[in-house]
């Protein structure tokens, strides 16, 4: 990544390049789940002077320095789009469905949400995914690496062998780019998107970031409407977390949603997302997966920044997800 950087001539800062932080200051930020300059450049400076045990004026120093080595602040629409050239595309395994997508795939700098009932290929989608990224860029990958977290026990080495037979690659190379992490709580998981960005850190070429389920802890631990307002609260901030990490670090982020059934709905289809409008704004791109006829899937392009509003067929097959049963 900091080869990336220096071929575009931008410079990689580290947190020690601040004035007023040391290695031993960096250490303890690292510890707190900061890193760079962008976590040192959001933070308030009364939470910097406790974290790092100095002086609020010297916490004020420092987080106006790393703001301008950022230079965050607006851009004109032509450096927008130029930024936005560097943008990697993970192929579904499907052309119909890339299609549903805008023709390549999901995108890195943004998160995909996919909801539906059990069945509906949610977490075949991720699997897929996790093994698809693997590809060369010319193949529809990302050449990368993926993280997989798993909330509700439904990662299958198996699968990824299967799935990586199917697209002639090695099952067990395959097996060793995708880094598990079982999920026991909402702590847990919240905790481990600094574990990622800590991977990160370390070189690990991580193209892309599966949450599988992402409410399903959420809703288990704030139940009743007394703890709706703190659920949604957490959820929000955690989902604020990952487009960060994904804008950042220049990787895709897939997360399946959980589905109840709305007793107010009248007519059609009364299947709703869990999460209400937080997970609904926060998802770049929202997709309903549904089960169709033969034995296929549909999904639904329900919310999109600059996609219509339209529908894909898909089978789950032994290769993964494809065009045909």
């Amino acid at each position: 990544m900091a080869k990336e950087k220096e071929e575009k001539g931008e410079k990689e800062y580290k947190l020690t390049d601040i004035p007023g932080i040391g290695p031993g200051i960096a250490v303890k930020l690292e510890a707190s789940g900061i890193y760079d300059l962008m976590g040192l450049a959001v933070i308030s400076p009364s939470d910097l002077a406790e974290l790092a045990g100095v002086g609020t004026a010297v916490a004020r120093k420092a987080i106006q320095a790393a703001r301008g080595m950022m230079k965050l602040g607006f851009t004109d629409g032509a450096e927008f789009d130029r930024k936005r050239k560097d943008i990697i595309y993970i192929t579904t395994g499907s052309k119909n469905f890339n299609d549903l997508l805008g023709g390549k795939g999901i995108e890195s700098k943004s998160m995909t949400e996919a909801y539906g009932a059990f069945g509906s290929g949610k977490t075949q989608l991720g699997l897929t995914l996790a093994v698809n990224v693997q590809l060369p860029k010319d193949k529809g990958g990302a050449n990368g690496k993926a993280v997989y977290v798993d909330t509700e026990g439904t990662f299958r080495p198996d699968r990824i062998r299967q799935i990586a037979e199917g697209i002639g690659a090695n099952p067990e190379k395959v097996l060793k780019n995708i880094l598990i992490a079982r999920a026991f709580n909402s702590d847990h998981q919240i905790l481990l998107i600094d574990k990622i960005t800590e991977l990160i850190k370390n070189g690990e070429p991580i193209k892309l970031v599966v949450i599988d389920s992402l409410t399903a802890h959420f809703r288990a631990e704030f139940s009743g409407r007394g703890q709706l307002a703190d659920r949604q609260q957490r959820l929000n901030r955690y989902l604020h977390q990952l487009m960060k990490l994904a804008e950042q670090h220049n990787l895709a982020v897939y997360v399946t949603n959980q589905v109840m059934s709305n007793p107010a709905m009248m007519f059609g289809d009364p299947t709703t997302a869990i999460g209400g409008h937080i997970v609904g704004h926060a998802s770049t791109y929202r997709i309903y997966l549904r089960r169709g006829k033969a034995g296929s899937r549909v999904a639904k392009m329900i919310d999109s920044p600059n996609l219509p509003e339209n529908e894909a067929q898909f089978f789950v097959t032994g290769a993964g997800i494809r065009d045909e049963g």
